[in-house]
């Protein structure tokens, strides 16, 4: 059948193919954007935090910490940028911090330091936060949902292809 195609169209079809196969391994977003959602990182919104105020977001990074209170918990996230998939993509330069905000108590060994996790809610202000000797301002984000990722899903949808020429040695 391919053989009776143009060359063109055998190329065409084939590129097409391709494409579609790769399309197909990314997987898609998690959270789905509303109409109030802002495309905004972190640091973005903290240039002029009023714009943003009530808007929906949703942000990904790597958890610093854990704060329990009487009526809820804080979680420190490390702002990343995401991939299609919203994953924080870890490669890439930090944004700056932002704080989630949930209801009720957050068991600290559920979201261990240094996990990818997605965040999506409701940009609601800013506090001052302590670290160490320097005082920081940071995003509040009352929080909606959170997905923390697994190394397999982090890992989902990116090939491993390696080219390379070379010689090696083994012992």
């Amino acid at each position: 059948m391919l053989a009776a195609m143009p060359r063109s169209t055998r190329r065409s079809a084939l590129l097409g193919l391709l494409v579609l196969s790769l399309a197909a391994c990314a997987p898609a977003p998690i959270y789905k954007t509303t109409a109030q959602s802002t495309p905004a990182l972190p640091g973005t919104v903290m240039a002029a935090p009023h714009l943003y105020q009530g808007k929906d977001v949703v942000w990904a990074g790597r958890i610093l910490g854990v704060d329990n209170f009487r009526d809820h918990s804080e979680i420190q996230i490390q702002a990343y940028p995401s991939d299609s998939s919203q994953r924080p993509i870890l490669k890439r330069q930090p944004n700056t911090r932002f704080v989630a905000v949930l209801p009720g108590f957050v068991e600290p060994l559920d979201y261990p330091v240094g996990t990818p996790i997605t965040v999506a809610g409701r940009f609601v202000g800013t506090r001052v936060y302590p670290a160490g000797e320097v005082r920081l301002i940071l995003p509040l984000v009352s929080v909606a949902q959170a997905h923390r990722w697994t190394a397999q899903e982090m890992d989902a949808g990116h090939t491993h292809f390696q080219f390379g020429i070379g010689a090696g040695v083994g012992f």
